[in-house]
């Protein structure tokens, strides 16, 4: 006879059973990604979760801002009907909550309608909609994910300005120590209890190194399928702020959470194979297909009317409008160029790949990942021709980013082709939220107005 009670746990990945051991299972939290791409859903006894049931959420979760807010739709009909959408586990997401006390499960799950329908307005049917388009062509994207993020010190007052923690030695983190091993081992403990967590999951991480940011890490992924891809990204935002916190730190995922030091990003490198897994993006010589060039293409038409899924919040813009701190502002394309927003890196032909470096981590991974594939893929099938390579660096360009998020709402408002690939409903719910969060923001007296204003104006 089985150990377990249910005997859908023992067909778990092996990685969660050697984190359960000879304890028994206490609780199952059946979560989403919502908007922001944070986690909501149930927690529930053990006993009360099975692969096949069906749990409940109420629609209204996604008419909410980052703040909390509910925004009301002029779209949207009988809004406020509070229809509750349908729960369906994906146990194939299946792993451990390695920060609970007792021993935990979490699964990701897909949402429906109560008549089995997608429901379109949710992050990860966005991204699946999106591969849909690849599939009919007989196309598979690959990308991988690289994760940049400070370590601070706790920060309970908004008004303070965000700090870098104290590491090993007692001194606060310093900055412009890209790749030095003696600034990550100042953070070693967090390191360590992010590593035994993700091996807790089954999450596998490439490399870890420091970033030019005082406590600024990154982490890169190996390269895979995007919908898993997306699915780690959203474990690991929640599994690093969790170890930050076991360890006395706060780990913020803010795009520019310091005025003098670098944005975060989340570079995303992609590239598409074929049925039979070959790179579309070389030919068997090892040169630059067509492909190559119309991705590059459509990357260069479209993503400037994505932006708000890329860099979602005024703080977003901070990023990239810091001189001088290694985030792009254009979307120019260049061989191993880091002041291209499309960088080209240095590889073999089978592992030719595209780099999007325009992405915050601030995104959510379901959506940004969705947005760079979905003008990748218009500009393969739309044969769009690249602006000529930037043979230089690119400090100014006449394809310059959108500098705040009021004009990038207005460039994504005025899109139509990439919509269809994204979804319609999805497109107007997003605007309708971020239109709402930059209303929010605009109304809000800063600590610079109180500091330079209050006496002197």
């Amino acid at each position: 006879m089985s150990r377990y009670s249910q005997s859908w746990i023992g067909e778990l990945p092996s990685a969660f059973l050697d984190y359960l051991g000879d304890r028994r299972l206490e609780e199952v939290e059946a979560i989403i990604p919502d908007l922001v791409g944070m986690s909501r859903g149930k927690a529930m006894p053990h006993h009360k979760f099975s692969p096949q049931e069906t749990f409940f959420l109420p629609i209204s979760l996604f008419y909410q801002t980052v703040s909390g807010e509910y925004v009301d739709m002029e779209d949207i009909t009988d809004q406020w009907l509070e229809k509750d959408i349908v729960l369906r586990p994906d146990m194939a997401t299946a792993t451990a909550v390695p920060w609970a006390e007792d021993a935990t499960l979490q699964v990701i799950c897909d949402l429906e309608t109560r008549d089995g329908t997608p429901l379109g307005i949710a992050p990860r049917n966005v991204l699946k909609r999106v591969l849909s388009f690849y599939a009919e062509k007989g196309w598979s994207p690959v990308v991988a994910p690289e994760l940049e993020f400070y370590l601070t010190k706790p920060n309970t007052d908004p008004n303070e300005a965000i700090e870098p923690p104290l590491g090993r030695t007692g001194r606060k983190g310093a900055s412009r120590q890209s790749y030095s091993m003696v600034a990550v081992d100042e953070y070693g403990e967090v390191i360590d209890t992010i590593y035994d967590y993700a091996e807790a999951q089954g999450l596998e991480i490439d490399t870890v190194i420091q970033e030019g940011g005082a406590g600024q890490i990154e982490i890169n992924l190996l390269h895979g399928d995007p919908l898993k891809l997306a699915d780690q990204v959203f474990y690991f935002k929640r599994t690093i702020r969790e170890a930050a916190l076991k360890n006395g730190v706060f780990a913020t995922f803010m795009a520019k959470p310091m005025r003098d030091e670098p944005g975060s990003a989340m570079h995303i490198h992609q590239s598409v194979v074929d049925r039979e897994g070959r790179n579309i993006f070389s030919n068997e010589d090892g040169s630059e297909t067509d492909a190559f060039f119309h991705f590059i293409g459509g990357s260069q038409q479209y993503l400037m009317a994505v932006v708000p899924l890329l860099a979602p919040y005024v703080n977003s813009f901070r990023r990239f409008n810091a001189e001088g701190m290694s985030a792009p502002t254009n979307l120019e394309w260049g061989q191993d160029n880091r002041t291209t927003g499309l960088r080209i890196p240095n590889s073999k032909p089978g592992a030719r790949r595209i780099e999007n470096r325009v992405i915050g981590i601030d995104c959510n991974p379901y959506l940004a990942i969705a947005a760079s594939l979905a003008c990748g893929y218009l500009g393969m099938v739309n044969r769009v021709t690249p602006r000529p390579i930037a043979e230089h660096e690119v400090y100014e360009s006449e394809t310059r980013l959108p500098e705040d998020l009021g004009y990038a709402l207005e460039l994504f408002d005025e899109e139509l082709v990439v919509r269809e690939v994204l979804g319609a409903e999805f497109c107007q719910l997003y605007s309708g939220i971020k239109h709402a969060e930059h209303d929010e923001y605009k109304r809000e007296i800063s600590p610079w107005e109180r500091q330079h204003l209050l006496l002197n104006a």
